[in-house]
C-alpha cells in the first residue's frame, strides 16, 4: 500500500516525479498553505526551483459564509460564480464587502510567510502548483482558476496522494497533472501519512525563509545549476 512518513517523505518522493522540471530558470513551485508548503519545500530544493506560497481565501455568502460564491487569490486574482450571486441575489456591494474584508486576511497571511517580498511575477513561467494531496480537490480548482489569471505559461499540479477520480478530473483541469500516488479506495489524504500533524504558521514562514537562502547561494552558472539538481 502507498503511504509516506510525513510531508518531507512526501515532497522527496513526489520530486522524483518531476525529475524533467530540474535545472529550468523558468520554473517556480507554488505552495498551498499550510500543508502543501514542506511537500513544496521538498520539490524546490531537488528541482533548484524558487518556491513561494499561493494562498487562496473564498469568499462566503454575506448570510451564510460556509457556502462559497467565490474566491481571492495571491496576486489579486478573483474569481466569482455569477450562478450563485444570482441564485442568492447577492448585491456588488455585498460581493465587494466580502473582498475588502477576505483580501484583509490573505494579506495578513501573506506578510507572516513572505514579508515584505512582493508576489513574483508568474508570466510565462511554468508553475508547478503543489499541495499534500487531494481529496476532493476544490482548493486546488479554485488555485489554477485563480492562477490563469497571472498568464502562467503551464500549470503542473503536483501531489503526493490523490482520489483516483479527482486526479483524473485534473487532466481536464491543469496543462498536467502529477499524483505519486491514487491509492482506491482513498477514505481520506491523512490516512496515506503516518505522520499528519498540523504545520504551522511559523513552520511555513522558515521554510520559504530557507528555500530563499538556498537560492541566493546557488551557483550563478546554469550548467553547474543544471548539475546540482541532478546530483540531487
Amino acid at each position: 500500500m502507498p503511504g509516506f512518513r510525513n510531508r518531507t517523505d512526501a515532497g522527496r518522493r513526489l520530486a522524483r516525479e518531476l525529475a524533467e522540471y530540474a535545472g529550468r530558470d523558468d520554473v517556480l513551485v507554488l505552495a498551498l498553505p499550510r500543508g502543501g508548503v514542506p511537500v513544496g519545500y521538498e520539490i524546490a530544493r531537488a528541482l533548484g526551483a524558487p518556491l513561494d506560497v499561493f494562498v487562496v481565501r473564498k469568499l462566503g455568502l454575506p448570510f451564510h459564509e460556509e457556502l462559497a460564491m467565490g474566491a481571492i487569490a495571491s496576486g489579486g486574482a478573483r474569481l466569482i460564480s455569477r450562478d450563485v450571486v444570482a441564485m442568492y441575489g447577492v448585491t456588488p456591494d455585498d460581493i465587494e464587502r466580502v473582498t475588502r474584508e477576505e483580501t484583509l486576511e490573505l494579506e495578513r497571511r501573506e506578510r507572516r510567510y513572505r514579508g515584505d517580498r512582493p508576489f513574483p511575477s508568474l508570466s510565462g513561467k511554468t508553475v508547478i502548483l503543489v499541495d499534500d494531496g487531494l481529496a476532493t480537490g476544490s482548493s486546488m480548482r479554485v488555485a489554477v482558476g485563480a492562477l490563469r489569471q497571472e498568464k502562467p505559461a503551464r500549470i503542473v499540479v503536483a501531489v503526493p496522494v490523490a482520489a483516483p477520480e479527482t486526479c483524473d478530473a485534473f487532466r481536464e483541469i491543469a496543462d498536467d497533472i502529477v499524483c505519486a500516488a491514487t491509492p482506491d479506495p482513498f477514505y481520506a489524504v491523512g490516512m496515506w501519512y503516518d505522520d499528519f500533524s498540523q504545520t504551522t504558521d511559523a513552520e511555513v514562514h522558515d521554510l520559504l525563509e530557507r528555500a530563499r537562502a538556498a537560492r541566493a547561494a546557488r551557483p550563478a552558472n546554469p550548467d553547474e545549476r543544471a548539475r546540482d539538481a541532478s546530483i540531487r
